[in-house]
């Protein structure tokens, strides 16, 4: 887990190591696929947080040619990041291919009719009188090499069975079918969860960088008064300041400069997740709204006990399995009556015509030239293979007692997923809310010591102090809001809601 320095306007060697990375996601119950985006920047944040990107708005701009953007919220980003993440168009797909298998399984009962259609030549003359009797042309005598007037055959030969009565193997085949959309959707809205919540752990780290610059900035002009102060009163030969308080001044500007293109880099990063996962073009620039990372209300989560009763209705992992188990059992019916025939009616048409040939009109004579018969009859059609179907019934009856337990674990994993993200929250809440007040407790030692040190009754070490201090503060005061946003975040994913949804 990478670390994030936190800085303020003095730097210390103790308070450089300043931890600012969000909490360790807890392991999911199933496979997610999931791409990890930088939850947080190498910078130390303080204000609230914003990534909004570039969305195209209808209102013309002030120049010529220019399309007016507004920045992108965290409601945007997450809807955007559910509506055209990859992984969500793959389960789209998916979910497309399992109506199909649907439809197919509705149709099983439809005949397949086997036809085979031809058209050849040459073929040799065979004329009699239609009854039977012997050949009346010498050419349609056979033994020689005279093929009279020879002519073209043309044939079509059709066959078909149209089940009846299968002992409740198409009708289960439907009903197994009927479960792959249910897990089609509940694959998409697991998809879907995944690349809402990394849209708001994309967002919320954009939004610690951002803040971290915001205190970049205000540091380095709180520096460039001190450095200024400190030299008016050398200049004054004054025995409050030396010049290696200018040292430690020069040397705190270079780790501000240092720390400043940390930041920009985890900046550039988040805006980069962001604009993959809102499938932005790379030629349009993205635009974050700012937004407070401390919230106006961090409301209480709610209690575990109803926080598991949700994850258990509303996980979509918990839908699919269910689905998987009845369309197993449906598979394992028809294997248990695939030792029972099929009973049908069955149909066959074949009709021949050869252009050289007489047509036999003689009901007892064999006529392959002009063949024309059709008919239906009841049919049973079965395999012997008995051995196999007990084979392939023993796989479908373990694959079966296989998703039960894996459902089994399923349940357990979900409850301690949802223990363990729920945790996390209540323990940010608490620190964050904590390190809040240990921050306004910083900004009123800094104030009194910089009135201190204007005054001559403050030495530098005191005004060092009071500003490390307070940029430990801002540090971790930041990073603990930023870690309660990501927390609240992954408790939504892990109870099947929408991260940002009111």
């Amino acid at each position: 887990m990478r670390r994030v320095m936190g800085l303020g306007w003095v730097l210390t060697a103790t308070v450089a190591g300043a931890q600012l990375a969000p909490p360790t996601a807890p392991p999911t119950p199933v496979p997610s696929g999931q791409v990890q985006f930088p939850a947080a920047p190498d910078v130390t944040p303080q204000v609230g947080e914003a990534a909004e990107q570039s969305v195209p708005d209808e209102a013309p701009s002030s120049a010529p040619g220019e399309v007016r953007r507004t920045p992108l919220t965290l409601e945007q980003l997450v809807r955007r990041a559910r509506e055209q993440d990859a992984r969500v168009e793959a389960a789209r797909a998916e979910l497309r291919r399992l109506h199909a298998l649907l439809s197919e399984a509705r149709w099983a009962w439809f005949p397949k009719f086997e036809t085979r259609v031809g058209l050849g030549g040459p073929i040799p003359e065979a004329r009699n009188d239609g009854l039977g009797g012997p050949p009346t042309t010498q050419a349609s005598l056979e033994g020689d090499l005279d093929f009279g007037r020879m002519g073209v055959t043309a044939f079509v030969e059709s066959n078909a069975v149209l089940p009846l009565y299968t002992f409740g193997k198409l009708k289960a085949l439907e009903q197994a079918a009927e479960q792959g959309p249910v897990i089609g959707k509940a694959l998409q809205s697991r998809a879907e969860d995944e690349a809402g919540f990394q849209a708001a752990q994309a967002f919320y780290g954009y939004q610690l960088a951002r803040s971290g610059l915001a205190q970049l900035e205000e540091t380095s002009r709180r520096l460039e008064d001190a450095a200024g102060r400190i030299q008016e009163m050398l200049a004054a030969k004054s025995d409050q300041v030396s010049r290696m308080d200018l040292y430690k001044v020069g040397f705190f500007r270079k780790q501000l400069d240092a720390r400043r293109a940390q930041a920009e880099q985890g900046r550039q990063v988040a805006l980069a997740a962001i604009r993959l996962l809102a499938g932005t073009p790379a030629d349009e620039p993205v635009e974050v709204a700012e937004v407070e990372l401390e919230p106006e209300e961090a409301g209480e989560p709610p209690a575990l006990e109803q926080a598991l009763a949700t994850a258990e209705r509303q996980r979509p992992e918990i839908a699919g399995i269910a689905a998987g188990i009845v369309a197993r059992e449906k598979e394992v019916f028809i294997r248990e009556r695939s030792f029972y025939p099929d009973l049908g009616l069955a149909g066959f048409l074949t009709l021949r015509f050869t252009s050289s040939a007489t047509r036999q009109r003689d009901p007892f004579a064999y006529d392959p030239y002009n063949d024309r018969e059709a008919g239906v009859g009841l049919v049973a059609r079965y395999t012997f293979d008995i051995p196999v179907k007990q084979a392939q019934l023993d796989q479908s009856r373990a694959e079966l007692d296989k998703l039960k337990a894996q459902q089994r674990l399923l349940f357990s994993a979900i409850r301690l997923e949802v223990t363990q993200v729920h945790g996390v929250l209540v323990a940010a809440r608490e620190r964050a809310q904590a390190l809040s007040q240990a921050e306004r407790e910083a900004r009123r030692w800094v104030t009194a010591a910089l009135s201190a040190f204007e005054l001559g009754t403050g030495g530098t070490r005191d005004l060092i102090e009071a500003f490390t201090a307070f940029a430990q503060a801002s540090a971790d005061r930041a990073q603990s809001w930023h870690d309660f946003q990501v927390a609240r975040a992954e408790l939504d994913r892990v109870l099947g809601r929408v991260p940002g949804a009111p």
